[in-house]
């Protein structure tokens, strides 16, 4: 395996470790362990009914997080393969980006920011962080999943570089344990980061045509999008909507990938990275859109902020969402003895300042339809008969 990694690849074999040392497994890689504890963590299951931007209940075939992390590990892979990175830690950190998201998409994440603003926000890639070193409780020697150094620092930098000011549960993490928090993200980082662009674009194309929130003639104008639906109308002329939308699609991102690749190759030849240092020093990221494709693909993400995430019938329901999800914060955290017993417990250890994190942690790994029960049997007098 090592032999057919490129130079500037993570490896396994060649990490820094773990925050708590583990034996070595006999046959599986330290990022195949990772991998698989992100699999098995109880966060990852709950990501089969959070949302994107539909609430989990309107419909079988749109998008929730865990379909999409799935979308995002099969492009991670795909590029991973062909860029010789490790396929290994890229699907990893696709798997792991959006286990810190709460209930009902950004309106959920936007209303817990907003509620936790005197206590430090709320973000869910901080969150996920959370997640992996502190809040999964699963092993007996410590909390958290115990990741790989690697695999730790590609899931804080995926985006990028950390900025200042330094997320505090990140900064005392890295006290402890030293990460480095500047310069770029290892290639597995930004191929998962990329993979993650490819995928929420082209599938929320998808889901807003499937739910009639804008239609092909909207699309037609688009460029990239408008360009591989003429071409998919000219080789296939009356073809049936529902076959239309998913060859365009996958057209999409086969356009998208492939942009990738050889916008990558031409900066593996420029700046010719000999180790994952280099890559990390790089001044701009190695995997990457080329500067032609970029401007069409951000007057796609631009649509679809405007026809979709807009649109008001999906601000409806995030309003609607962002209200059940203040709602619960308020009334948990002014009544605590509503917690289950285990929150009440670590509610009752933890610092009175640092309790309305404890909450937002509860609230924070909700499923849609459990925030959507829980308000009804907090809130709702009529469940007091029934």
């Amino acid at each position: 395996m090592a032999q057919s990694l490129a130079a500037f690849a993570c490896r396994a074999e060649a990490g820094k470790g773990r925050c708590h040392p583990e034996p070595e497994s006999a046959y599986r890689s330290a990022f195949q362990r990772d991998r698989d504890r992100i699999v098995h963590a109880q966060a990852f299951r709950r990501l089969e009914y959070k949302t994107q931007v539909f609430v989990n209940h309107e419909g079988d075939h749109f998008r929730t997080r865990l379909t999409h992390s799935l979308e995002v590990s099969q492009i991670a892979r795909t590029l991973a393969r062909i860029l010789g990175i490790d396929e290994d830690l890229a699907e990893a950190v696709a798997l792991a980006h959006d286990l810190g998201h709460t209930p009902f998409g950004h309106a959920g994440e936007e209303a817990l920011n907003e509620v936790m603003a005197a206590h430090g926000g709320f973000d869910h890639n901080v969150q996920t962080f959370r997640i992996v070193t502190d809040l999964e409780r699963r092993y007996a020697g410590f909390d958290g999943l115990n990741l790989t150094r690697e695999t730790l620092e590609s899931l804080i930098k995926h985006n990028g570089p950390v900025r200042e000011p330094v997320p505090s549960a990140i900064r005392a993490f890295a006290s402890c344990w030293p990460m480095s928090l500047d310069g770029q993200g290892s290639a597995e980082a930004q191929a998962a980061a990329l993979s993650d662009d490819i995928a929420y674009t082209a599938h929320d194309l998808d889901d807003g045509l499937r739910a009639g929130l804008f239609d092909f003639e909207e699309v037609r104008e688009l460029p990239l999008a408008g360009d591989v639906l003429r071409d998919l109308e000219r080789r296939h002329p009356g073809l049936e909507r529902r076959r239309l939308v998913q060859e365009v699609i996958r057209a999409i991102i086969n356009r998208l990938v492939v942009d990738v690749i050889e916008e990558t190759g031409r900066r593996l030849r420029r700046h010719a990275p000999a180790s994952p240092a280099d890559v990390h020093a790089m001044p701009v990221p190695l995997v990457a859109f080329s500067a032609e494709l970029l401007p069409d693909f951000q007057a796609v993400r631009a649509f679809l902020h405007r026809r979709m995430y807009r649109h008001y019938k999906v601000r409806r329901m995030q309003y609607k969402a962002g209200d059940v999800v203040r709602s619960l914060f308020r009334t948990l955290s002014d009544r605590p003895d509503c917690l289950p017993d285990d929150w009440q417990d670590r509610h009752a250890r933890t610092p009175p300042s640092s309790r309305p994190r404890v909450v937002a942690d509860y609230i924070a790994g909700m499923t849609d339809r459990f925030a959507l029960a829980e308000h009804r049997r907090l809130l709702d007098p009529d469940t007091l008969t029934r």
